[in-house]
């Protein structure tokens, strides 16, 4: 079955539809964070670091610089030359665990989250007005699906 079989068929065109969606939806958040990286004088890894730190301090589960190596696919060394630039420039902190001081967590910088808030909060609010347009329902499905196209890329990444 070819990739680029026509699409002739209402199911077809518009799976057709949402791959190519998906596709322009990756380069645009692509071009909105090579834009923010570069004017915050920030790599690529930098701004991928930021982006697993964030996620995971949302989600009340900080990491470490070890863990962010295996995010990244880098070494603990180059880990930490990303965690000494980010720190540097104010975008993280390192914070020692209260149970066990040998351990360190990275956080967001007070100064880091005060650019991201003013450079994404616009977006934020757009996204969460084009949210709003669905019921819960909606969302869910949505989430669903977003959740299952992330699994078959990250299976098609780890395949290559």
């Amino acid at each position: 079955m070819s990739m680029y079989r026509p699409r002739d068929t209402p199911r077809a065109r518009l799976e057709q539809d949402v791959v190519e969606e998906l596709r322009d939806l990756a380069a645009t958040s692509q071009r909105i964070a090579d834009v923010f990286a570069a004017r915050h004088g920030l790599h690529p890894t930098d701004l991928q670091a930021l982006i697993h730190v964030m996620r995971r301090e949302v989600a009340d589960d900080p990491l470490t610089a070890g863990e962010l190596a295996g995010l990244l696919n880098v070494t603990t060394g180059a880990a930490t030359g990303v965690v000494d630039r980010l720190e540097k420039k104010g975008h993280l902190r390192r914070d020692r665990s209260e149970t066990d001081r040998r351990k360190v967590f990275l956080r967001y910088g007070d100064p880091g989250q005060e650019l991201a808030t003013a450079f994404f909060g616009p977006l934020g609010r757009r996204s969460g007005a084009v949210m709003g347009e669905f019921d819960d329902s909606e969302l869910e499905v949505v989430r669903r699906f977003l959740v299952g196209m992330r699994a078959a890329f990250e299976e098609h990444h780890r395949e290559l």
